[in-house]
């Protein structure tokens, strides 16, 4: 009988090793743990006992391997820790480089927990089947790690909402998978890589709310995939190119708020998926281009604070719809047309030009 249960204790032993994490893991993870603070919620309270794939708060493991794959760990979310505390995350302390040691590792989620600081662990581009690398709402400082070009696997960088400075990695155009980029609200500098192009796969390219210089690179027209482009409040110089009009699946170009000169290309007016468009305060010139039709559906139109001359095109009244349309601050001329979308419009859209006349400003 005695046999019997040492036998047992020893298979069940062996078992619960098999089915365990990997000590390694649970070592890195612990390491991860010590340089974070975290006093609200309790969330580092699940990390007990030696199987971290089992109940560790945001971690998770793949099943064959036991090795830990995913940490999402979400300041902003609707987790029930979250909900049941009736408050937002917050967290102190820094990204231990500790955290490299998690070779398999597919997604580094720590997103929004507003105080967490120090750098980006520059080990972390050595991670092979690294696909999500979240880190946006903290407070995290540094560069953008030189070679983060080698993270083949990666489709998502999301590092909004820091204080990283720097520029751009050269080897940020070897991302070849990479489907979202979120640069924004950041201390970035210097100029968008020429080859920036390179990233075919992208949908998504935010880089608002940085230092950026430059002009905006020819070969982004060449993101046959991209749908939303943010560059506003940046010092991005010289002109739009002609270039963007084979973009066919761009709907929301945001350039506001940079250095910008020349003229409109009209195709970026003509294209009928264009539905947001926001040029405004900038130093862009000539008339508005008069290439509105039945396909143009513009849920916003920002052209104000620049330096826009002539009339207002008609063509804009045979447009589908136009919702919210801004051309004050300019420097127009002559009658308002009539009809949609100038019968809803007020008047702040039309103010501050040289000499716009009818509904709803003044008589002509």
């Amino acid at each position: 009988m005695g046999w019997f249960m040492l036998s047992l204790t020893i298979m069940l032993a062996v078992i619960s090793a098999v089915n365990s994490c990997t000590p390694s893991d649970r070592a890195a993870l612990l390491a991860f743990k010590a340089a974070l603070t975290e006093p609200y919620l309790g969330i580092f309270n699940t990390w007990k006992g030696t199987d971290c794939c089992s109940g560790w708060y945001g971690v998770s493991c793949d099943p064959t391997t036991r090795r830990v794959a995913d940490i999402n760990f979400r300041g902003e979310s609707e987790d029930p820790i979250l909900v049941k505390a009736g408050r937002c995350g917050y967290m102190t302390g820094s990204i231990s480089p500790e955290i490299c040691k998690l070779d398999r590792l597919t997604q580094l989620i720590v997103a929004d927990w507003k105080g967490i600081s120090g750098e980006i662990p520059k080990c972390v581009t050595s991670l092979p089947s690294l696909r999500i690398l979240d880190l946006i709402g903290n407070k995290i400082s540094g560069e953008i790690p030189e070679d983060i070009g080698n993270l083949k696997r990666l489709t998502v960088l999301n590092i909004a909402d820091n204080a990283i400075s720097g520029s751009i990695p050269a080897s940020i155009v070897g991302l070849s998978g990479l489907m979202h980029l979120d640069l924004s609200n950041n201390q970035i500098y210097g100029k968008i890589p020429a080859d920036f192009g390179k990233l075919r796969m992208l949908s998504r390219a935010l880089l608002s709310r940085n230092k950026l210089t430059g002009s905006i690179p020819e070969s982004i027209s060449q993101l046959y995939r991209l749908a939303d482009l943010d560059l506003s409040r940046n010092q991005i110089s010289g002109g739009i190119p002609e270039q963007l009009r084979k973009m066919t699946v761009l709907s929301t170009l945001n350039l506001d708020s940079n250095l910008i000169s020349g003229q409109i290309p009209p195709s970026l007016l003509s294209n009928s998926g264009m539905g947001i468009l926001n040029l405004s305060r900038n130093s862009i010139e000539g008339n508005i281009p008069d290439v509105f039709g039945s396909n143009s559906y513009f849920m916003a139109l920002d052209l104000s604070y620049n330096n826009l001359k002539g009339s207002i095109p008609g063509s804009l009244s045979s447009a589908k719809y136009i919702g919210h349309l801004d051309l004050s601050h300019n420097h127009l001329c002559g009658s308002i047309p009539l009809g949609s979308p100038f019968d809803h419009l007020e008047a702040s859209s039309f103010s501050n030009n040289d000499c716009l006349c009818g509904n709803p400003l003044r008589t002509c």
